[in-house]
């Protein structure tokens, strides 16, 4: 056999030794994984035997099955600098949804580059857009939090799905060519001259709109050009084609007015690799597997009755339940901190909101007046001028400051159709609205004790991780220069008491006062805009608001006034908790915290007793009353989300015991005294008031102690 046979022979023989190890690798991959993830269905198949061999093995081996699956996969910190070096080494489609939950994606605020990729995306996306469709018409096209949009006009045909990969490849090619991004400033009359020649309505109209000069214009090597201030990265050869996606289409009007043309925009998502790109898709999986809106209607929560009008909301007797103990629990709080409750009207005559200020700044977010007797009445879209006129009604003095005055007012504000969303944005809401009186040396004690507040009241439902943005003076407004300075720095003084890091927003206030916005993180990474505490210099002015001060000659001052919500509306932080639970309430706020499922109808009297002794320990409790099998209960009371389920049978009913189940564990526990666990449940669920305690864990760790699990054979659930 000559030489270069026997190289060839040792050749096919390693290549086959590399495939069988690579095939038997693959294969106890998957298995284990196989095994991970239906862990649950195995082990309710298996003897307790063969259970407790089970647990062991996934005890032992889960660090090794995850250094299978992920290679070198280390989790950081979100304050850890090698996790975005760390990411790259990961392939996100082996990792679970709470592994990709750790990961901190970057942001527009955080990292400038990713701001340029989006905004230089947007550029190359009209551009292959209009060289698809010449007849398309270009907008705007701004950079957004997760991404950009652009909107064209379309004159002929509407832009499709399809039209969208074709847009896509044409953006691939662009970025190939690697062309330069040129930035030229022109005079405003050169620019007209260019758009005119280009015969771009809207270009036109967006030049007419700016103010400043020159006129900056950035090309994109030299067959393309728009109106824009930048930033943008040097060459589209710094983007990345496998991290940018063409995501969906919609409808918008120009300039947002209805009385205008309608466009077309084009959504999309930009990032500096293909890993962030696929670590935010799953996340927007995730998300839209939790989507308030589905899940409302699968929970039998609420819902929008369309022939009562878009944008008002049905609370189901389920979700009034949730609302119910969220109201109570916030007003619980309030009066233990030293708040008064008030409850004011839902309409007033139309002279208050222009003594207020609203009707002249906010007359478009108003619902049209109504004629009541020759008079004009306005629903209201505002709390805080009922409580001033609640200050005027009698005499204040130095000593009677701080007031603080609480209420859960529904307002009511117009909102076009098209921008009403499930229960983000609706037409009527309840703001969880209050306002301080107080003194000026009063003022940083008072914002401490709210941020205490805040801290106290979002910790309960779960969400402990906060950003912190404090606007500033803007170039126009309303107060003294004094007023200002001492409202900033009691403001500042306060975060800096509580030790929170925060960011300024300089000039970014309200004309009537500085504020600080509290955005929420939740379950999975998303932040939303909850809490806000605003000073106002303005409404104490408009509405003459007075205390005598504690010289000896009794002049009247001025009190400082702060606008104070926590939830924002009660609506939508409703959304925001139902998101971030996925609907899994915490035992505390589960709607129904135990249902009993009756195995043959004879023991249906029994399960309406011991439902009957549950409601007198304030539990809330249901009987399924459907007569279906075992299997079914179960799955039933999954899909409902109960964390708790009882199993009866003859058995336990002679015994005066339930045998239970918790939700997510898959596991029956052996029968227990009745009234033993109606009283164990309620102690969870009334020590859950601690934020730091899961009422259910605490539940689940005494019954295991009490009960061993039993065997019941194969049960199916949803996955």
């Amino acid at each position: 056999m000559s030489s270069s046979s026997t190289r060839l022979s040792r050749c096919r023989a390693a290549t086959t030794a590399v495939i069988i190890i690579f095939n038997f690798c693959l294969f106890f991959s998957m298995s284990s994984s196989l095994l991970f993830r239906h862990g649950n269905y195995l082990a309710r198949r298996i003897s307790p035997i063969s259970m407790g061999i089970y647990k062991q093995y996934q005890s032992s081996s889960s660090s090794v099955h995850r250094k299978l699956r992920s290679g070198s996969c280390r989790l950081y910190s979100s304050n850890d600098a090698s996790k975005d070096t760390v990411l790259e080494e990961i392939d996100p489609v082996d990792l679970t949804v709470a592994d990709i939950m750790n990961f901190d994606l970057p942001t527009n605020d955080n990292n400038p580059n990713l701001l340029k990729i989006r905004h230089t995306t947007a550029h190359v996306m009209a551009m292959a857009t209009q060289k698809l469709f010449p007849k398309i018409k270009v907008t705007i096209g701004p950079w957004i939090e997760n991404g950009f949009y652009y909107d064209f006009f379309v004159p002929d045909e509407q832009l499709s799905e399809s039209d969208l990969k074709r847009i896509k490849k044409e953006m691939d090619r662009i970025i190939r060519k690697d062309l330069p991004l040129r930035r030229e400033e022109v005079s405003r009359e050169e620019a007209r001259e260019r758009i005119l020649k280009l015969d771009e309505p809207y270009k036109l109209e967006l030049l007419e709109s700016i103010r400043s000069e020159p006129i900056t214009i950035f090309h994109v090597g030299d067959e393309w050009w728009d109106l824009c201030a930048g930033p943008h990265l040097e060459s589209t050869g710094q983007l990345s084609a496998r991290a940018i996606e063409l995501q969906s289409l919609a409808g918008a009007y120009w300039r947002g007015d209805e009385k205008n043309a309608m466009l077309q925009r084009v959504y999309g998502t930009a990032w500096e690799t293909p890993r962030q790109l696929k670590v935010f898709s799953l996340r927007q999986a995730e998300a839209k597997r939790r989507d308030h809106r589905l899940l409302g209607r699968a929970l039998d929560l609420f819902s929008i009755q369309e022939d009562a009008g878009g944008g008002l909301v049905f609370w189901h007797p389920k979700g009034a339940v949730v609302r119910k103990l969220v109201e109570d629990y916030w007003k619980e709080q309030h009066l233990q901190a030293g708040y008064q409750l008030l409850y004011t009207p839902h309409i007033a005559n139309l002279n208050l909101w222009k003594t207020s200020g609203h009707f002249e700044f906010y007359r478009e977010d108003m619902f049209r007046p109504l004629e009541v007797e020759g008079e004009q009445y306005q629903l209201k879209p505002m709390n805080c001028p009922f409580h001033c006129l609640l200050y005027k009604d009698s005499p204040k003095s130095f000593r009677d400051l701080p007031l603080r005055w609480a209420e859960l007012g529904t307002v009511y504000r117009y909102e076009r159709s098209g921008t009403l969303h499930g229960l983000f944005r609706v037409r009527g809401f309840t703001q969880d609205d209050a306002h301080l009186f107080c003194l000026p040396e009063q003022l940083e004690d008072e914002i401490v004790a709210v941020l205490d507040l805040v801290q106290r009241v979002l910790g309960r439902f779960g969400f402990r991780k906060f950003d912190i943005l404090l606007s500033t003076r803007p170039a126009q407004s309303v107060g003294s220069d004094a007023i200002w300075e001492k409202a900033t720095a009691a403001l500042t003084g306060a975060l800096r008491r509580k030790q929170w890091p925060f960011t300024v927003d300089e000039g970014g206030g309200a004309f009537y006062g500085p504020k600080i916005d509290v955005k929420i993180q939740d379950a999975i990474g998303r932040k939303w805009q909850c809490s806000t505490v605003q000073c106002d210099f303005n409404l104490p002015d408009r509405f003459d608001l007075e205390y005598a001060g504690s010289g000896g000659d009794g002049a009247r001052r001025r009190p400082i006034m702060v606008h104070r919500a926590i939830f924002g509306s009660l609506e939508r932080f409703f959304g925001v908790l139902l998101e971030s639970t996925a609907g899994d309430f915490p035992l505390w706020l589960a709607p129904t915290q135990l249902r009993l499922l009756p195995v043959v109808d004879e023991v249906r009297a029994y399960c309406e007793q011991v439902a009957e002794a549950a409601r007198r320990r304030g539990l809330r409790v249901e009987v399924d009353r459907s007569g279906n099998r075992l299997a079914k209960l179960i799955r039933s009371a999954e899909q409902d989300k109960v964390p708790v389920t009882a199993v009866v049978g003859l058995k336990e009913r002679e015994a005066g015991s339930l045998s239970l189940r918790v939700r997510k564990k898959g596991e029956i526990h052996g029968a227990l005294e009745a009234f033993r666990v109606l009283d164990m449940l309620k102690e969870a669920a009334d020590g859950a008031g601690d934020e730091e305690v899961d009422g259910l864990e605490a539940f689940i760790q005494k019954v295991s102690a009490l009960a061993p699990v039993i065997d019941v054979g194969p049960i199916e659930e949803t996955p």
